[in-house]
């Protein structure tokens, strides 16, 4: 009876390990295919037959983390962490729960306690950056960045968050490096490049704004504003043939793109003012027009039609279409500069004053 007694607990604790690791694999499967509600039954029904699991409880925690569950990731994860004190993973884990909450001073916390078991793991130590980051501490940030990027230098995203921490210092050097670095690694980093042009600008050096600018456009052609930050910044350089062809090549790309169009209003109108040249005034105004005649048309676009309505001289209908300007939120402070001076061609004082006290209101005497 003893041996038969024995051989039956055997029978049924080896049943019970077959029925535990095919839930396991269940779960897993259900993982792969996006099933995550069927991977939590499965990974349950594993932890009725194994509650002391820590495997099955670490997978749990992570589908429910994956499912943006947080809190019961957090309460299944720290079970994990609890049964077995060696694993750095449910820590990670919790820590990543821990970040989806906003809770970024404990996913800090939980990375850190990752670390001490396995100090060498660049992936948690860049999560431990970006944690003192989003949590405002930007010195212990850089420190675990740098750390992150000596473990593993191939790491585009810590790169491009070191360069953003570094952004504010002074020299500028060692952000534009890690920015540069991050764009090298991960050629379609968009953010990266947005920094560096900010960092170009900043510094006075627009042709390397411009090299980003159209590696973004050429990277994101569906954006419309790509291409307008291109032009724009040739327009800045003073060279308009540049910015009038990358300005069109725009508009034939995104022919019902309002902010192409306000983009190579405004280029021809500038260089119309800058030379009182009628035929890119009247480029100016066959931009602007359609653009302006939109009832959703921005105050911006509104103030550099009715610009190029007054250089034309037609005072009325620019006074018309400034006012809708100044109407237009968010406004653009110079519509009431032109609204008032398109008034007072027209004989408008009181007008031309009341827009004239809105802009001193607005921006300061």
């Amino acid at each position: 009876m003893a041996l038969t007694g024995s051989l039956a607990f055997v029978w049924l604790d080896a049943r019970q390990q077959r029925e535990y690791r095919r839930l396991l694999a269940v779960g897993d499967e259900a993982v792969e295919r996006g099933q995550t509600l069927e991977a939590i039954e499965a990974f349950s029904g594993a932890l009725t037959l194994k509650p002391d699991s820590m495997i099955a409880r670490l997978m749990r925690g992570d589908t429910y983390r994956q499912r943006g569950e947080f809190s019961s990731a957090v309460r299944d994860l720290t079970e994990a962490a609890t049964l077995d004190p060696s694993a750095p993973r449910p820590l990670e884990l919790r820590g990543d729960a821990h970040a989806a909450l906003g809770q970024f001073e404990s996913a800090a916390s939980d990375y850190e306690r990752s670390l001490r078991l396995d100090d060498r793991a660049p992936r948690v130590v860049y999560k431990l950056g970006l944690a003192h980051y989003r949590n405002g501490n930007v010195p212990a940030a850089i420190e675990a960045l740098r750390r992150a990027v000596s473990l593993d230098e191939g790491l585009a995203q810590a790169h491009y968050l070191l360069g953003l921490c570094l952004r504010g210092a002074r020299p500028r050097e060692e952000a534009e490096r890690a920015l540069l670095r991050a764009v090298e690694l991960e050629p379609t980093l968009a953010a990266a490049r947005e920094e560096l042009v900010a960092l170009y600008a900043a510094s006075g050096r627009q042709r390397q704004a411009i090299e980003q600018l159209e590696a973004l456009s050429a990277l994101e052609p569906s954006r419309p504003e790509r291409l307008v930050s291109v032009g724009l910044a040739y327009a800045r350089l003073g060279r308009q043939d540049a910015a009038i062809l990358t300005l069109g090549r725009a508009a034939e790309r995104h022919p019902d793109s309002s902010i192409v169009y306000t983009a190579l209003g405004r280029v021809w109108l500038e260089t119309a003012e800058s030379g009182d040249d009628r035929v890119a005034l009247n480029k100016a105004i066959e931009a602007l027009a359609p653009v302006a005649d939109r009832p959703d048309a921005t105050s911006e676009a509104l103030t550099f039609y009715g610009r190029a309505l007054l250089h034309s001289g037609n005072n009325a209908l620019a006074e018309r279409v400034l006012r809708r300007a100044s109407e237009q939120f968010p406004v653009e402070p110079s519509a009431f500069t032109y609204l008032a001076i398109a008034a007072r061609r027209l004989g408008h004082t009181d007008a031309a004053e009341e827009a004239e006290a809105r802009h001193a209101a607005l921006v300061g005497e």
